[in-house]
């Protein structure tokens, strides 16, 4: 599908009085594949632009990659030839981002899940109109890991990732498997991941990831962990499937949204947590910034301490727990606990 006609406009500002605001501005939200809807990484980059409508009276732009997405560059240009600040959710934008914001120097540019900075120059910003927004994922990883163990009564639990071998979801395995051992240091972590980079179908195959949460809901494991994209759809599906044709209750924690709200009332009953990866919050304080003037080349990061990271309570699952999370969130936060960004 062309650029253009995926490309689309909402003309009128959106502030909480339904007014048009006299400093409104263009957000161009440009979304990873499988854009809004995803119920995970994009549907929080949307929750961040419709908060920053509602707050701001921005307007926004939205729009998404072809499949391959190959189209990435026209799509960023055609966001910067009417936006005042541009988001793209993703690491995958990277390189474009870099390449748009050199030819359009008058429009500020956000990368979601890349620092945008020069490495081999000091770690400068790669550009005065380029903002990385990152995500101390582990941390989160981290107390979903803890819940994991504290709720397992089989002591084997699973984590799936989308796609490794590029360092961003291994974070995410190394907080999970960090935590729960932190609670039961026997405790069995199986890891696998759906593909390895550069093939990033993995964050979209959710009959894959069905396949591997039965195989290891089979060799024991009552809790698995998904951070995988739209792929968790399949967890899901499997937890439903595993705890009805079993009769015993199995497990799958979320990520990125409270996917206990996302994901559909027929699987609630087995969503323990989700890890919440606060991109909701990266891209209204961006906007927000922008707005203000106060918009800053260079990374920021998202930790427990920011509520850039976090996890859900929704369902009540974990009410008898919450204490005991709190506590290890707090030690987190004061650095008594150092959480590794990278598997054993």
């Amino acid at each position: 599908m062309a650029a253009v006609a995926v490309l689309s406009l909402v003309a009128a500002a959106c502030g909480s009085d339904g007014d048009s605001s006299s400093d409104a501005f263009n957000v161009g939200l440009t979304y990873d594949i499988g854009g809004r809807g995803d119920q995970s990484f994009n549907d929080s980059a949307a929750a961040g632009l419709d908060a920053a409508k509602a707050a701001l009276g921005v307007t926004g732009s939205e729009a998404e990659p072809n499949a391959d997405g190959s189209d990435r560059a026209q799509l960023l240009q055609l966001q910067a030839d009417q936006s005042d600040l541009v988001i793209a959710v993703g690491f995958l934008f990277a390189g474009d981002v870099k390449a748009v914001a050199a030819e359009n120097p008058d429009t500020n540019f956000a990368v979601i899940d890349d620092a945008m900075l020069d490495w081999d120059n000091g770690a400068v910003p790669l550009g005065e109109n380029i903002a990385g927004l990152t995500f101390a994922e582990e941390q989160g990883s981290f107390l979903v890991g803890a819940a994991a163990a504290l709720k397992s009564e089989t002591g084997i639990i699973g984590f799936i990732g989308g796609v490794g071998g590029f360092g961003l979801i291994e974070k995410f395995e190394a907080g999970f498997t960090a935590g729960a051992q932190a609670v039961n240091a026997d405790i069995t972590v199986i890891p696998q991941y759906i593909t390895q980079a550069p093939d990033f179908d993995g964050f979209f195959a959710a009959d894959r990831a069905q396949e591997i949460a039965l195989t290891m809901y089979d060799q024991g494991a009552d809790i698995i962990y998904h951070a995988a994209g739209g792929s968790g759809a399949g967890l899901f599906e499997a937890a439903k499937s595993q705890s009805e044709s079993s009769g015993s209750q199995v497990w799958a924690i979320g990520v990125d949204s409270d996917q206990y709200n996302t994901a559909g009332a027929d699987f609630q009953p087995y969503i323990l947590t989700s890890m919440l990866k606060r991109v909701d919050v990266a891209v209204l304080e961006i906007t927000t910034a922008q707005a203000e003037g106060t918009f800053t080349a260079g990374n920021t990061v998202y930790n427990l301490s920011s509520d850039g990271v976090g996890y859900s309570t929704t369902g009540g699952y974990l009410d008898d727990i919450v204490d005991q999370l709190e506590a290890l969130k707090a030690q987190i936060i004061a650095g008594d606990i150092v959480v590794p960004t990278a598997p054993a």
